[in-house]
């Protein structure tokens, strides 16, 4: 199995209703064939059973990626081997991201098994680029809920950025720094105390995105905190 006939089996499954029910999401309509995510993993799963080698399959989503169609980008994530992914190719990829859910699916299925996932998540945040610094905190999010292991003081230069960039209006941005403070105040009682003080610290700020993030966090995480004896 080779990329065009994967690329071909994408096109036959095309859908243009749900492009433009995709569209009402945000999601980027160029390029893009309109097959559900659901869809894609089939695919995924018959390429996988397919394609033996994992160099195979790394360089099977090399070429998927370079198509620039949108499914074909979101069947790379799916198929690519983290061991195999180099911090080159994250930075490539995600400058190519013109839609959320691409750089999402990059963020919380390929990039956090990396290990390279937490010095990206803090360059990228930095990064002015509005798809590459959502993938930033998208990526803070998933290293949050999927690093069992991730000791505590890793999280905190992440509290740094969201502080930072809490004042950015755009709309992906400021939604993902919501996501990266909420799940990192949901992974235990120490860093649920310190999403707290900092939602506080950017609650006080004067900009409707950081109030509209601290809202957001608190109103869920505030019910998490122990009942005092």
């Amino acid at each position: 199995m080779n990329a065009e006939e994967i690329l071909e089996r994408l096109r036959s499954m095309a859908n243009p209703e749900n492009v433009a029910g995709m569209a009402r999401f945000g999601i980027s309509t160029t390029n893009t064939l309109g097959i559900s995510v659901a869809s894609l993993r089939v695919v995924a799963r018959d390429v996988r059973k397919a394609v033996r080698g994992k160099a195979e399959l790394h360089g099977l989503a090399a070429e998927l990626w370079a198509s620039g169609v949108h499914e074909a980008r979101e069947l790379a994530t799916l198929l690519d081997v983290p061991a195999l992914v180099t911090p080159e190719q994250m930075d490539a990829w995600v400058a190519d991201v013109d839609s959320w859910d691409i750089g999402d699916g990059l963020s919380m299925g390929l990039f956090d098994r990396t290990p390279y996932a937490v010095d990206k998540a803090l360059e990228w945040a930095d990064r002015e680029e509005e798809y590459v610094r959502r993938a930033g905190f998208a990526l803070m999010a998933a290293l949050a809920l999927k690093r069992h292991a991730q000791p505590d003081e890793a999280y905190e230069p992440f509290f740094i950025l969201m502080k930072r960039y809490a004042t950015d209006e755009r709309n992906f941005v400021k939604k993902a720094v919501n996501w990266a403070l909420r799940q990192i105040g949901k992974r235990n009682e120490r860093l649920l105390v310190r999403a707290i003080e900092a939602a506080r610290e950017i609650e006080a700020m004067e900009s409707r995105s950081a109030r509209w993030i601290a809202k957001g966090a608190l109103r869920e995480l505030l019910p998490k905190v122990p009942k005092q004896a």
